[in-house]
């Protein structure tokens, strides 16, 4: 028998090879898809159920909302409460196209509206429109006197002579409403709220 010990040859530890560039590449690569498309997903979401920034295409807000001015309009506070009069909000075309529409509130469910001598009437009473800056307020082809019904609004440009509004199409449905306008964000010499002074 001999004394000499044996040993059992030990393997070296294994050394981590280094990714190799390409490997390195396509996970970020995929990180990038992913972190992009995750803000994408989150940028929609906002888009269409919070808040929208939105173009102005037409003169029949003027002078409040200028042609081009881009306004900033929230999704939320109607879910939690009916328009009110002299809101302005967004909402579909009636006519089916494709912009939608942008318009103040002048007259909510159950109220009657009327035009008498260039002015406009509400339950019989003339409406103060101080947004109007003097411009008259002529009829269109939808009969008045009218009571707006349940869930719906009529709806009017400040800028009545150029306007294609409630006069012309009647009513809108509440249901059609996809906002509500806040305040101009640009150009920036029109930064303002659009609340009613």
């Amino acid at each position: 028998m001999s004394d000499e010990v044996q040993y059992e040859p030990v393997a070296e530890p294994a050394v981590e090879e280094p990714p190799s560039q390409a490997r390195a590449f396509a996970k970020w690569l995929l990180e990038t898809v992913l972190l992009v498309g995750a803000a994408f997903a989150l940028a929609m979401l906002v888009r269409v159920s919070v808040a929208e920034a939105m173009w102005v295409p037409t003169p029949s807000m003027e002078s409040t909302i200028m042609t081009n001015d881009r306004v900033f309009t929230e999704k939320v506070s109607y879910h939690f409460s009916d328009p009110e009069p002299g809101d302005v909000v967004v909402f579909d075309d009636p006519n089916g196209g494709e912009i939608p529409l942008v318009k103040r509130v002048i007259a909510t469910a159950g109220q009657t509206v009327d035009i008498l001598d260039e002015h406009m009437l509400i339950d019989g009473v003339e409406l103060p429109e101080p947004y109007l800056n003097g411009v008259k307020t002529i009829k269109g082809t939808v009969d008045l006197p009218l009571t707006v019904p349940a869930d719906e609004i009529w709806v009017m440009g400040d800028n009545r002579p150029n306007s294609f509004d409630s006069r012309f199409f009647g009513t809108v449905p509440v249901s059609a409403i996809q906002g509500r306008a806040l305040a101009i964000y640009w150009p920036l010499d029109h930064i303002r709220s659009m609340s009613v002074e």
